[in-house]
């Protein structure tokens, strides 16, 4: 592994920092976006558990002390509960928007890691191939020996940056799209709780006119 670090000249400096990047990126969010950790069954049972007990306040207070994203959007859906329905498809839409950016978190820089990777590999051919024929220029093409350095320069870099920005591109789509489902998710949920509050109103208009 160290020689061929050394072969691959300077530039394998830069992707070793790009793997190392991309490696630390990979794993947190592979553990920031586990779905019970999003999106928690036990925390959504007991926001659902409060709305069919009519204890609206007190769901609104527990969304508000759990800082997860589930939490903040089902937060905005009970907050909004009684407005227009459109409205409050709305006000879930931008709330779901708002925790993209916290699932999608560092997936740009993963992102820009995936792009750079592959051109400091070509970067790193390039300087390969200006070293090989600047040895060609000094002794000729007798001597394989004092070509074999730029080549091997060339290639290993070439290799490095392919295997670095290949899977880092895969992951960073892999997470990307992870991450909208589970907003769509969350989203889901959300709508399912105005839904239970509607019928909660529903019933309970009902029986108000049923007295009277």
């Amino acid at each position: 592994m160290i020689q061929w670090i050394l072969d691959g000249g300077v530039v394998m400096y830069p992707l070793i920092l790009c793997s190392v990047i991309a490696l630390a990126i990979i794993f947190e969010r592979a553990w920031g976006l586990r779905k019970k950790k999003v999106i928690s069954k036990t925390f959504v049972i007991k926001v659902e558990d409060l709305i069919r007990k009519e204890m609206i306040s007190e769901a609104i207070t527990f969304c508000k002390m759990n800082k997860s994203s589930i939490a903040n959007i089902l937060l905005s859906g009970i907050k909004s509960y009684g407005r227009d329905r459109h409205i409050v498809k709305e006000v879930i839409e931008d709330a779901g928007k708002k925790e993209v950016s916290v699932l999608e978190r560092y997936l740009n820089m993963l992102g820009v890691v995936a792009a750079i990777s592959p051109l400091l590999g070509l970067l790193g051919t390039v300087t390969g191939m200006i070293k090989t024929f600047s040895e060609i220029n000094l002794q000729g093409v007798g001597d394989p020996q004092s070509m074999a350095g730029g080549i091997s320069e060339a290639l290993f870099t070439t290799a490095t940056g392919l295997a670095i920005g290949i899977p880092a591109l895969a992951m960073y789509k892999y997470f990307q799209g992870k991450a909208d489902a589970l907003v769509l998710e969350m989203e889901r949920s959300s709508f399912k709780m105005i839904s239970l509050l509607e019928k909660k109103e529903e019933a309970r208009t009902h029986h108000n006119i049923i007295i009277d």
